[in-house]
């Protein structure tokens, strides 16, 4: 059981003062230990078998210019033993990611990875894309490195299995084969083309080619073609011939199919100039499937072992670790590393840092593709500063903005609207910190965009105070970018005044009067309109922006709309759920005529209790 040491914290004591103090209330107990600025902003958090002596090493000079740097802003301590250094390391890497401290190597942009499932709960087993929690009944196979891998071999195993892909809903309402069975994607058998023993014998194939029995696969496939062309069977011939070839495809698209690695992240870490780049393989059942590459944040005089340790313990925080990891770069403490990705996984897994054979060469081509990826990004970082330096001189701002939030809105006659943010800053674009806004203002008049606007930056701002009212959470943008003229910079500035939050620069970005693209003109409050050149670079930037705000709120009001489309009255009625309204619906044939349904018509539907029944009946004939 850990417990907490709290701070007694004393405003005359910084730097290596403070942390000697702290040191004589110290036991040698495992736990993690956490340094706070002067406001109490966690500037750094780490672990220690013995927290005596790991704090006292702080309470020395002789450090790089990093940690110098975080002993001299260090105004207190926290302090929370633990049990044992494996819980310490696991607790240590959870409140990394939650507290994302200044001086800790922080990996970013870690999400989940997506898995293919064969669901297991129909009788004709579907086989589809899946990310999140493993919840569904079925099988799964992953991780992929990305949604293009995963919809690159679904694509394939389509063309060889012909399992099918649809929701059983709309499985269970076909009348005739769809045009995946048309194109030969699907056996078909939402209407009985195949029987349920031949598509069970299907799935358990696709199984085996998932988990690395490949050549047994098509070793059979072969065997049924030569077997179908001897009895003259020319035309099923060619269907085996098609899969097998599909299945081979399948296989030249994963380029590296290791034979002695069944299963394993290969994982290799390049650094220049004070950055990073992690690059990861997935290896399941001998086959990548795909690669992904992280670019923690790191200083310059962070070492490649405090770094690969970092990643590994941050990037298994909420993943199941594979059977082996294999590293370019070995990690400060191997054994605990070690002993703490076991107990997670309920299983051994080995940590491997390879000098010779087809490791070592798994090895050699990530550290090959993290190379590569971190000098694109250098270049691609050096030109974004560049256009933010553009940017500022272009609009006169201070300094060149971290963040800009661009807004738009989106409807059609006013209805299903929304307002979209898209943010960017010297990495290119935050997808990350996007949001988009249902527009609930019952009193706006349909297509009032200036309406809409307010809204949006109303609940904007009053989330900004909210969650950041001091602006040291990195939370508030440098730069508004809205979409419009001057009615709707004078809009929002009515609402930024309104807040207090008149010191953000607002710039308004309306189309020429010839509506032609590459004369936008820019709105500032109190300043008259002015253009860019037509070739001037940052132009082009702004453009981007505003197009990719317009793309970010055109997809979010049209999934917006297509859920609409599907709703009914019956989605109000507590206790109809998806299969009682697709019951209800399939029985009377609309919406409209379950309303007019009497009651003894409602009680034969079937799934339909007495109880339920009465509950439809009341809800459309009970509102006065």
């Amino acid at each position: 059981m850990t417990t907490n040491s709290e701070p007694t914290p004393d405003t005359q004591l910084t730097g290596y003062a403070c942390i000697q103090r702290y040191v004589k209330t110290l036991d040698s107990s495992p736990g993690v230990y956490r340094m706070l600025d002067a406001d109490s902003r966690v500037l750094y958090v780490g672990k220690a078998r013995n927290l005596k002596a790991r704090v006292s090493n702080y309470a020395r000079p002789g450090h790089s210019g990093r940690i110098e740097r975080m002993i001299a802003a260090t105004a207190s301590m926290m302090f929370l033993t633990t049990r044992t250094e494996t819980e310490a390391l696991l607790l240590e890497q959870n409140l990394i990611k939650q507290l994302k401290p200044k001086y800790n190597v922080l990996l970013r942009d870690d999400k989940s990875f997506p898995n293919i499932l064969v669901a297991k709960d129909h009788a004709f087993p579907q086989i589809k894309k899946h990310r999140g929690a493993k919840k569904e009944k079925g099988t799964y196979f992953g991780p992929f490195a990305s949604a293009g891998a995963v919809n690159r071999t679904l694509n394939q195993l389509q063309k060889a299995f012909l399992l099918r892909n649809c929701s059983d809903s709309m499985f269970d309402g076909r009348t005739r084969p769809c045009l995946l069975y048309q194109i030969k994607r699907c056996s078909g058998p939402c209407v009985g083309l195949i029987s349920e023993d031949e598509y069970g014998e299907s799935v358990k194939d696709a199984e085996r080619f998932l988990s690395g029995r490949s050549t047994k696969v098509q070793e059979e496939l072969a065997e049924q073609m030569m077997a179908a062309s001897e009895a003259m069977e020319f035309e099923r011939a060619a269907g085996l011939r098609d899969r097998i070839r599909a299945l081979t495809q399948v296989q030249t698209s994963q380029g590296i199919n290791p034979r002695g690695v069944a299963e394993a992240d290969v994982i290799g870490l390049y650094m220049d100039s004070g950055q990073a780049c992690v690059q990861v393989f997935f290896i399941r059942a001998n086959q990548n499937w795909g690669n992904k590459d992280f670019y923690p944040r790191v200083g310059a005089d962070v070492s490649a072992a405090e770094v690969m340790e970092a990643f590994l313990g941050q990037f298994y925080d909420n993943k199941e670790p594979p059977r082996q990891l294999i590293l370019s770069d070995a990690v400060e403490n191997a054994d605990l590393m070690h002993e703490a990705l076991s107990e997670k996984a309920g299983r051994k897994v080995e940590i491997l840092v390879p000098q010779r054979g087809e490791k070592q060469e798994l090895i050699a081509g990530a550290l090959r593709n993290a190379r590569e990826s971190l000098a694109r990004r250098m270049s691609e970082s050096a030109t974004q500063a560049k256009l933010l330096r553009g940017v500022a001189e272009a609009f006169d701002l201070d300094s060149p903005p971290n963040r800009i939030e661009v807004y738009d809105n989106s409807h059609i006659q006013g209805t299903n609207a929304v307002g979209g943010m898209i943010v960017a800053g010297p990495e290119g674009y935050m997808k990350n910190a996007y949001r988009k806004f249902n527009i609930r203002g019952d009193d706006l008049t349909p297509g009032d965009d200036f309406g809409m606007m307010k809204e949006v930056l109303t609940r904007r701002f009053t989330r900004l105070q909210k969650e950041d009212p001091d602006r040291d959470k990195g939370l508030w943008p440098d730069l508004l970018l809205i979409d419009g003229g001057a009615g709707q910079v004078s809009a929002v500035r009515e609402i930024m005044v309104e807040h207090g939050v008149e010191d953000i620069p607002m710039v308004g970005v309306a189309k020429g009067v010839d509506r032609d693209h590459g004369k936008e003109e820019f709105h500032r409050t109190g300043q008259r309109p002015f253009a860019l050149k037509r070739n001037d670079p940052v132009l082009y930037f702004i453009q981007r922006l505003r197009d990719e705000a317009h793309r970010f709120a055109i997809g979010t009001h049209r999934a917006k709309r297509a859920k609409a489309v599907g709703a009914t009255p019956l989605d109000e009625i507590p206790g109809v759920g998806a299969a009682r309204k697709r019951a209800l619906l399939a029985h009377f044939g609309s919406a409209k005529a379950v309303s007019r349904a009497n009651l003894a018509d409602l009680k034969a539907v079937e799934g339909i209790s007495a109880g339920l029944a009465q509950k439809v009946y009341d809800f459309f004939h009970d509102k006065g």
